[in-house]
């Protein structure tokens, strides 16, 4: 009997297939939605800054 073989436990190349059957279904779908949050985000961040600095300016021409 082979010291390193365990019946029922899969081996190396089950082991691999599911690997890349977790990268397929799972890693990939989820690393694709976080980089759509990051970019619909920073699209939010610049409108924000942009009515930040137009209510800093309005304000600065008051003062005047």
């Amino acid at each position: 009997m082979d010291p390193l073989f365990v019946p029922g436990v899969p081996g190396a190349p089950e082991l691999l297939v599911l690997l890349v059957l977790f990268v397929i279904y799972l890693a990939i779908p989820i690393l694709v939605i976080v980089a759509l949050f990051y970019f619909l985000d920073g699209k939010r961040g610049y409108e924000e800054r942009i009515a930040r600095l137009e209510r800093r300016v309005e304000k600065l021409e008051d003062e005047r």
